[in-house]
């Protein structure tokens, strides 16, 4: 179903520019019918660019919350009263049937705000005190430029270079919501013409891309990643998209794929660029198989940040700089920021203000690791080495951890030392 927000409520998206004004524009709207109630909701998640909306029943109130730059924030307390309304239009307009509620159920739809359409997943799960509900909100606005992604220059030209290539496999690893869907959509939007053809199989279809076949599994209909992408190469595609490798069926149709001609990107759930190796030996593909068929692995996560409004830049204390120093020893000097060389350079402090929430942070970016396989990394491949050793090697040939990359934007001012550490765990 479409749900489009009135030029009024369309208004909410602009007016909305924290979480407390969030909150006092809900506060006055629920009074209101619900139908309202629930547009302003739709429409402040929107204006805060939130990527999910969580409606929370406990004991005798319902928690609001958003995840804003991947980190959820309180918005407001409401009525088991409003919520059970609420609830009901939420199903009612994703789809749920109304009468079940002890059980998970899935549905969506979509959200219509001026010419930008933003498709909305909608999960119901049974708890304690009620429905628990979360809203995804795939905003168009998240489909970037492969130039926007938060790249070092040296990677943005490896990246462009290996997305030319007209066979082999480029892996994206990460935890669920690093950022991997995206950046396999920016590279299908840098090669996407008319003489290729490029077809994906997704679960599900997030974005809608122009000019490129997109499907969707369907388990209920035995359509999977395996048996779909068996089909996908029966239409004679330049370049293939699948989801995520989950088995073995699906690793060895997109390795034979990678080695008959065809570009495949793909991901993976792995800490780090070298387990992407050992996560396809782990399923049962034969390195055999694994080292001609690979043409580069990158695994990534995303940080938050600095609000450019409060941000304030300071002398590091002696121990940021020495983790600064001993995190970027080994990485090539004409990689690192200039200023870092300087005896006064300096980092970024968050303060926080209205404009970020007072988080002192607004947006993210990508933070970054990747090898080329190259002969002898094929041959090193063909060993079933560790992941370490794996990982030892891409060091040595060149490669740049994620912590390491995320030291450089702090030196750049983007982000700083404490989220680093936050998100890579390191």
């Amino acid at each position: 179903m479409d749900v489009s927000l009135s030029s009024s409520i369309s208004n909410v998206v602009k007016e909305i520019k924290n979480v407390p004004g969030f909150k006092k524009k809900i506060e006055n709207a629920l009074q209101k019918n619900i139908t309202e109630l629930f547009a302003i909701i739709l429409g402040g998640a929107i204006g805060l660019r939130a990527s999910d909306i969580h409606i929370e029943p406990r004991k005798e109130t319902v928690r609001l919350r958003l995840r804003i730059d991947g980190i959820l924030q309180d918005v407001i307390l409401i009525s088991p009263k409003i919520y059970h309304s609420l609830l009901s239009r939420i199903k009612f307009v994703s789809g749920l049937k109304l009468n079940v509620s002890d059980r998970p159920q899935d549905g969506r739809f979509s959200i219509i705000q001026g010419e930008r359409k933003i498709e909305t997943r909608v999960s119901s799960l049974p708890s304690d005190f009620g429905e628990s509900i979360v809203m995804r909100l795939l905003d168009p606005r998240n489909l970037i430029e492969i130039e926007q992604l938060g790249l070092r220059k040296d990677l943005l030209a490896l990246f462009k270079k290996q997305i030319k290539r007209p066979n082999g496999m480029i892996l994206v690893t990460g935890p669920t919501g690093s950022g991997k869907t995206t950046t396999l959509y920016a590279f299908l939007k840098r090669i996407q013409n008319p003489e290729i053809k490029i077809i994906t199989i997704e679960d599900p279809i997030e974005y809608k891309l122009k000019g490129i076949t997109q499907t969707q599994v369907n388990h209920k209909k035995g359509y999977d990643f395996a048996s779909g992408l068996r089909a996908l190469m029966r239409q004679d595609p330049d370049v293939i998209l699948v989801g995520e490798i989950r088995d073995l069926e699906t690793a060895e149709i997109a390795c034979e794929a990678a080695l008959t001609g065809h570009l495949v990107l793909s991901t993976l759930h792995t800490n780090d660029a070298a387990g992407a190796i050992a996560r396809l030996v782990d399923i049962g593909v034969r390195p055999i198989s694994i080292a001609p068929a690979i043409n580069m692995a990158i695994a990534q996560r995303l940080v938050r940040r600095v609000c450019k409004k409060c941000v304030r830049y300071v002398k590091p204390s002696k121990e940021e700089r020495k983790k600064i120093k001993e995190g970027l020893a080994n990485v090539r000097k004409d990689i690192i920021p200039p200023e870092f060389f300087a005896t006064d350079f300096k980092i970024p402090k968050i303060q926080g203000c209205p404009d970020c929430n007072f988080t002192g942070y607004r947006g993210r970016t990508g933070i970054y690791e990747a090898f080329v396989v190259d002969d002898q990394m094929k041959e090193f491949i063909l060993t079933n080495p560790s992941i370490t050793a794996t990982r030892n090697l891409a060091i040595k040939k060149g490669m740049v951890l994620m912590h390491q990359d995320g030291l450089i934007k702090v030196l750049e001012g983007i982000t700083t030392i404490e989220e680093v550490e936050r998100v890579t765990g390191e």
